[in-house]
């Protein structure tokens, strides 16, 4: 497998003498489970958390923790600032134009949300066509039926091959229709690992005019994005993927469409002006942030991206990529051990099925070592379908894990091997 083409991989042995160091930033991957080390290999549900976010959520709470915006008091300063600091970070980590342009929001699933009631509330009707790929998460797939329901229009979905990658081909075809409204699809697989050729995806929708989203959720974490290098029209990722809090994620839109939209949400500080006949909206960012939001998360978020700058984004992609060749080659050992998903680009996650063994099973054995994994379907059913499995096993690495935990799960899958034989 290659390594991601925006990326020149370092070798292991540049990364390694940090890696005591960095683990050590996470106080819990010192603990142990059932007796055993805890190694945790389930960083593409969610990651943990280094102590700067920790602390940076701990601090705000403890220190200066206030509602933002309205106030005029010493604590509601300073956790405005600290908030909109954290907007500032994030804009500058996707390189955004403008803060105007990035909306705090839940998670990924409420930015697509946003986007497909906001955006899609007016610009649909029936015949129109919404572009999707077989490989996306349900929170990609689902908003846009909703639409589909509300509005008449139709979801088309482009195919992708046994190796997990994107027929461009058939893409192509489907946005030719002439009915395509909007073109949306995931930047790299949370099932299969796949890293889509997001720059290619984007240029050939612009060249008929159709407006994209990309779902970033699986991809901030693991490689470098470049929103207006890109030049997608929305990007939505969370923050629980970035080694932040959870229950904040970011929708980034080009200034002009979010201006345009409507609000998503109506209630405080999204607002200029109310009364009883009318409401004026404030200006972006505020026009889709309303109530009180999750301030400390924010903060946390802000300080994540802050402690991933400071390991060096792509020497943590050289060390995940690294790992994933090791853990492909070593599965790839195992009889019976069947890997979905081996596309050339291919971020550091490895599902795959084991004769004889229910993906469950193999979870819940694996827990017994202390080995936390992801078994189930990974909220994309039709990836499972496509393949026709109920389920797979998924390990999925980030910064903090090492070779040794890769023989750790290796050692006992062949364990899982033998008790179902």
């Amino acid at each position: 497998m290659s390594a991601p083409s925006a990326l020149s991989p370092l070798p292991a042995k540049s990364y390694e003498p940090d890696l005591a160091r960095i683990r050590l930033e996470f106080p819990i991957l010192g603990q142990k489970i059932h007796g055993k080390h805890l190694v945790y290999l389930d960083n593409a549900a969610s990651v943990q958390k280094p102590r700067d976010v920790i602390k940076a959520v701990s601090d705000c709470y403890s220190h200066y923790y206030a509602n933002i915006h309205r106030g005029v008091h010493l604590l509601s300063e300073r956790s405005t600032t600290a908030y909109e600091n954290a907007r500032e970070t994030v804009r500058a980590f996707i390189n955004a134009a403008s803060g105007q342009e990035i909306i705090f929001t839940r998670g990924t699933t409420e930015s697509i949300n946003l986007v497909a009631s906001s955006f899609g509330g007016s610009r649909f009707q029936s015949g129109d066509e919404i572009l999707i790929t077989g490989m996306e998460h349900h929170s990609n797939i689902v908003p846009w039926q909703l639409l589909c329901e509300r509005t008449g229009a139709t979801l088309k979905v482009a195919p992708f091959t046994d190796a997990g990658e994107l027929l461009l081909d058939e893409y192509e075809r489907l946005l030719d229709s002439g009915r395509v409204k909007l073109a949306a699809f995931v930047h790299i697989s949370n099932a299969l690992g796949t890293i889509n050729p997001a720059k290619t995806l984007i240029e050939l929708a612009h060249a008929r005019n159709i407006p994209v989203l990309v779902d970033g959720a699986q991809a901030v974490a693991h490689l470098p994005v470049d929103v207006q290098a890109l030049d997608c029209d929305f990007y939505a990722f969370s923050s629980h993927k970035i080694y932040g809090p959870s229950g904040v994620g970011v929708l980034y839109g080009k200034q002009a469409l979010l201006e345009a939209m409507p609000p998503y949400q109506g209630g405080g500080d999204m607002i200029r002006l109310v009364t009883f006949e009318k409401t004026e909206y404030a200006d972006l960012p505020n026009k889709f942030e309303a109530g009180t939001p999750n301030i400390a998360g924010v903060i946390g978020l802000g300080a994540a991206l802050d402690w991933l700058n400071s390991v060096g984004l792509e020497t943590v992609a050289a060390h995940e990529h690294a790992l994933l060749n090791y853990a492909t080659a070593k599965l790839a050992e195992i009889p019976g051990l069947n890997i979905m998903g081996t596309a050339r680009d291919k971020a550091a996650l490895v599902a795959f099925t084991l004769r004889g063994a229910h993906p469950h099973d193999i979870g819940t054995i694996l827990d017994r070592e202390g080995i936390a994994i992801r078994a189930g379907h990974h909220c994309a059913q039709p990836v499972m379908q496509r393949y026709g499995v109920p389920a797979t096993a998924r390990a999925s690495f980030a910064a903090y894990n090492s070779r040794e935990e890769v023989d750790y799960l290796v050692d006992a899958l062949w364990k899982v091997k033998e008790l179902f034989e």
